[in-house]
């Protein structure tokens, strides 16, 4: 509905209107409402009908903002009580917005709007939380109570192939049993060296809807190493996943899967002519551009691409299906324009605009519809519907209907980089192109071809920038680690794959048809093999690579507040946002580096030394084969450089069983005992150690006589904390369980009890 402007009038009907031209849609056209009385309600809501209008307030931006926050505020909150309260409190605003402005009042009153706007946020919020919990309560599956191993005989529900670890990974859905109940049928995920494949396990009848038998070592999706660790029990509760594991010996197939092409059949099968008709790492990189199977991809060229920032171009996301949708447009809108017959009595764009849909959600479910691509294809046939309707393509509201799209089908997504990385780039590109300053830099002019296509390149490098910015604090919060010259490599290498790359591969996948593809796959050859180097090149540069502690909940809430007011308010008003962004970076810059990392499980200990030249290191207690165990490790000290093993430190003395450090910290020595084995100790010697060191770490039990002057992280309190992350010059110790609460995924009791403070003489 258009404005419709308000015109008093006079005495005379030729003469100016005396009064002020007031708009129907005040917040969105910037005229003022006057409201009646003039009590306390009456000058607050004016007041704030002012600064909305002059900010240019829509609500449904800031709906679909409230209704993610009711999610987070389920995953942050602990216990259940917790989360019906918070539900209250939004109710609760609702019915207050409703007393305190009643609906009788006039329409266009200010107060109607804030009323609106307050009970439409307070019971979206809610709805929010209750979202959240019921999908919880409905996909969330309890893991397997034990690791054991099993025999097993089961429906394959998905296959997925890992040419690149020389494996496959199956999820089955089998029945299980714990002890003393009856079996039930679970979901397990199990991944098969491809050794284990044998006989007519081998081929192609190995695929979704096959019963295979196996026996499998099978362990319960792990919760966090470390306090801000990945969470795979979260996603595997979500995914419905009761166990992971490998099998042991080879695989029998029972019963093929059925005849008849499925579209994760036809996946595999693209992804595999796309690797036979590109060797090496580029075809696995154009396999997953064509298929989304990222299989084939080296770890080496995983870790160049995301110390690059260059990783989003590996998962099929918004940039490749906004890619296919735009080429399936302008093609079906050339072809169509060439018969003037058909030009005259259909809608081009109209045409256009269900060609490019149909190719998306093609290019969607080919590449597995997971939930990264679903959100990008729902967003993209928003606009393309906009553009069918003659509305702005790339607006906020379209960007806050997609989001509410998504967080109403997969809630927890949001709790995911995926999700928050995708939006946040989708907001800061709108929030830049609908300022003033670049609205007038780009605004036309008499200048030559050059002058226009150089202010184009500068406004992709500021885009690139800006988004990096945006992105960061997510990269940072999420994985420890951000690519710093992401914004010079994305200038580069998003033209490559968008205009280049992804164009040939279309081409190749085409003239193959008559046999004809060869020249093309050889130019995407080419193409990504360039790709690959600017990554090399890129991640290789000193300093190319920012590593951080765990920053804190608080932080990242500053930085995603700073981050929306900057994005969903225009003019001066969103300049506030800068406040909270700069309080945010300064205490991210302040995070202290723990000085004590344990894994969960006792086993995994890091210690962070500060060296004479001013760098610092990583010691481990065991020099562990495993890279998962030594990259949370690193990512969560902060630390680049290669662990020392603890028996390898001169500052150290380690026998077969015990390790003993003494760190000092803020004029304080802290002596730390760790356990390297189960050797068995005499009780006496040991309650001995326990009583001349402040911290002990073991995992296994400790007797009630090892008693240390500050905490005993044994195997019993472990179990109910989790992993630690200990700050000495603050005595604060961090715990996963702290985190978890009653969510369901979680398998511990509660958090670690707070440690007495050490005594204030000791030395």
């Amino acid at each position: 509905m258009r404005d419709v402007p308000i015109i008093p009038m006079g005495d005379d009907p030729g003469s100016t209107p005396a009064g002020p031209v007031v708009s129907a849609r005040p917040w969105q056209s910037g005229g003022r409402l006057s409201s009646t009385g003039a009590g306390p309600g009456n000058r607050m809501a004016d007041g704030a009908e002012r600064f909305l209008a002059a900010a240019g307030f829509d609500r449904a931006p800031w709906l679909a903002v409230l209704f993610m926050g009711g999610i987070l505020a389920w995953f942050a909150l602990p216990l259940a009580w917790h989360w019906v309260a918070a539900m209250g409190a939004g109710g609760a605003a609702a019915l207050a917005a409703a007393l305190v402005w009643p609906s009788g009042s006039e329409r266009g009153d200010a107060r109607v709007h804030l009323r609106l706007a307050l009970i439409a946020g307070g019971l979206v919020f809610a709805a929010g939380i209750a979202v959240i919990w019921a999908r919880s309560e409905i996909v969330g599956t309890p893991p397997i109570a034990a690791p054991r191993v099993e025999l097993m005989e089961g429906r394959v529900l998905e296959r997925e192939d890992q040419p690149a670890e020389e494996r496959i990974r199956l999820t089955l859905a089998v029945r299980l049993a714990e002890e003393g109940q009856v079996a039930e049928a679970r979901k397990v995920r199990v991944n098969v060296p491809l050794e284990a494949l044998t006989g007519s396990a081998a081929g192609p009848a190995l695929a979704e809807g096959a019963v295979v038998r196996l026996r499998a070592r099978m362990m319960p999706p792990a919760s966090p190493m470390l306090p801000g660790a990945y969470n795979f029990a979260r996603a595997a509760w979500f995914k419905g996943l009761a166990a992971t594991g490998s099998t042991i010996g080879p695989v029998e197939l029972v019963s093929p899967a059925p005849d008849g092409g499925t579209i994760a059949r036809l996946q595999r099968a693209l992804a595999a002519h796309v690797r036979e008709r590109v060797d090496g790492s580029a075809g696995a990189i154009a396999a997953a551009f064509a298929s989304g199977d990222r299989g084939g991809i080296s770890e080496t060229d995983e870790v160049a691409m995301r110390d690059s920032g260059l990783t989003h171009l590996l998962s099929i996301s918004g940039l490749h299906v906004s890619a296919v949708i735009a080429a399936a447009y302008f093609a079906v809108l050339r072809l169509l324009a060439l018969w003037p017959g058909l030009a005259l009595r259909v809608r081009l764009p109209v045409a256009a605009a269900a060609g490019g849909a149909l190719a998306g959600i093609a290019y969607t479910l080919l590449t597995g519809a997971e939930v990264p691509t679903v959100r990008s294809c729902v967003a993209a046939m928003l606009v393309l519907f906009a553009l069918v309707l003659g509305r702005d393509a790339l607006s906020l509201r379209m960007v806050a209907v997609a989001a509410g799209l998504v967080l109403l089908l997969w809630p927890e997504s949001a709790i995911g980089p995926s999700f928050q990385m995708s939006f946040s780039a989708v907001l800061a590109i709108i929030a830049l192109s609908n300022s003033a300053p670049v609205r007038a830099f780009l605004a036309a002019r008499d200048e030559p071809w050059w002058g226009r296509a150089a202010r184009r390149v500068v406004m992709l490098f500021v885009t690139g920038i800006v988004i990096e910015l945006a992105l960061m604090p997510v990269v940072l919060f999420h994985f420890h680690r951000a690519g710093i010259y992401g914004a010079l490599a994305n200038v580069a290498a998003i033209p490559l794959v968008t205009f280049v790359a992804m164009p040939l591969i279309a081409l190749g996948l085409l003239f193959d048809l008559a046999g004809a593809g060869a020249p093309f796959w050889w130019a995407v050859r080419q193409a990504l093999d360039l790709l690959l180097a600017i990554a090399h090149i890129t991640a290789s540069q000193p300093g190319a690579v920012k590593l951080m502690p765990q920053i804190s909940g608080t932080v990242i809430a500053l930085f995603a507040a700073g981050g929306l007011w900057l994005a969903l308010w225009s003019g001066r008003a969103r300049l506030w946002g800068l406040l909270p962004v700069a309080l945010a970076s300064l205490f991210a810059a302040l995070t202290p580096v723990p000085d004590l990392l344990v894994a969960g499980d006792g086993r995994q200990v890091g210690i962070t030394l500060n060296q004479a030249d001013g760098t610092r290191r990583l010691l481990s207690l065991r020099d562990s084969r495993s890279s998962y165990a030594r990259d949370n490790l690193l990512e969560l000290a902060g630390i680049a450089a290669e662990p020392v093993p603890l028996a390898k430190w001169p500052g150290a003395r380690c026998s077969s069983a015990f390790c003993t450090l003494t760190i000092r910290r803020e004029g304080r020595d802290w002596t730390v005992l760790m356990a390297r084995s189960r050797d068995r100790i005499e009780e006496r010697a040991l309650a001995v150690a326990c009583g001349r060191a402040d911290i002990v770490i073991a995992d296994r039990f400790l007797p009630r006589s090892c008693r240390p002057r500050w905490l005993k992280a044994d195997r019993k309190l472990l179990e109910r904390s989790g992993g630690l992350s200990i700050n000495l010059a603050d005595q604060r110790i961090d715990s996963v369980a702290a985190g978890e609460g009653s969510h369901g995924w979680w398998r511990g009791e509660g958090g670690a009890a707070t440690p007495p403070r050490a005594p204030s003489g000791h030395q």
